[in-house]
């Protein structure tokens, strides 16, 4: 009996001394919190960002290393069309896009029931009519086939644009979401072609006249030099980056608007589109 006690007390003085020596635990044993790298510095913090391939996927890539110094990995996630990057943002899917103007934002929200903001104005992509059948705007015939986009913003800016050079009238210059309803002289007798603004480019063959986003422009290496005609540098439609309300005031999403209206992402689009991306900042 003697013996049997000793061994039992032994035993307990083990599993004592064990559970005293396992109690320092985290820094003790050197290794670093979850959120923070060896050596103390943050963790990289990622960036989805929503965009068109060109040219505003292209100023993502630029402004990278100067995010990438500050701790933030961007990851751009590249469109061919105008719904899915607000509706991805506005899911949570993204955190932020960069592919439209305000008055097509302030549309969709409108008609998706979205509340996505705007965090800051970058850059112009001035409005163009392109042909691969005329070379100026005087040879315009009568009864042409004018293709404009089918979304209720740029459709009334294409518009806007052809009233602006005197081929149409329209019931008011000043409403982006004029419909041809609203055309109240049309003296060329102009047929329209409501398209799908991603596929203008590809249809520029089969119509007289099309009327292009610069991003589908340059995507389709189309020169914005050779249009018969173009917004001047006055256009009201800056391209924007764009959040939610619940992270348009984070860290992340602050820098990368620093970012895009830095030096140098002014010098990257002067130099890289040479006039048919104007800075907006």
């Amino acid at each position: 009996m003697r013996k049997w006690t000793i061994t039992v007390l032994m035993l307990s003085l083990v599993m004592l001394l064990g559970a005293c020596g396992s109690k320092n635990t985290g820094s003790d044993n050197g290794a670093a919190p979850d959120n923070v790298r060896q050596g103390g510095a943050p963790r990289e913090v990622e960036l989805k960002i929503g965009a068109s391939s060109v040219p505003h996927a292209q100023i993502l890539q630029a402004i990278k290393p100067e995010l990438e110094g500050q701790g933030i990995r961007l990851h751009v996630v590249e469109f061919n069309d105008y719904i899915q990057p607000n509706q991805q943002v506005y899911d949570k899917e993204l955190d932020a896009n960069f592919f439209q103007h305000e008055p097509y934002l302030e549309s969709e929200n409108k008609k998706r029931g979205m509340d996505l903001v705007k965090v800051v104005g970058v850059h112009i992509e001035p409005f163009a009519a392109y042909s691969q059948k005329i070379k100026a705007k005087e040879e315009i015939t009568d009864g042409a086939k004018i293709a404009i986009p089918n979304d209720a913003t740029n459709g009334g800016r294409a518009l806007i644009l052809l009233a602006d050079q005197g081929l149409i009238e329209l019931k008011d210059k000043t409403n982006i979401e004029s419909t041809i309803k609203d055309i109240t002289s049309n003296p060329k007798n102009l047929k329209f072609v409501e398209l799908d603004a991603a596929q203008l480019p590809r249809q520029l063959s089969q119509v007289d006249v099309a009327l292009i986003n610069t991003n589908y422009a340059l995507q389709a290496q189309l020169n914005p030099k050779d249009a018969l005609f173009m917004e001047d540098q006055n256009s009201p439609y800056v391209n924007i980056l764009v959040s939610r309300p619940d992270n348009k005031d984070s860290k992340e999403i602050q820098a990368l608007a620093k970012a895009l209206t830095s030096e140098k992402a002014r010098k990257y689009i002067e130099d890289r589109y040479n006039g048919s991306i104007i800075p907006a900042f």
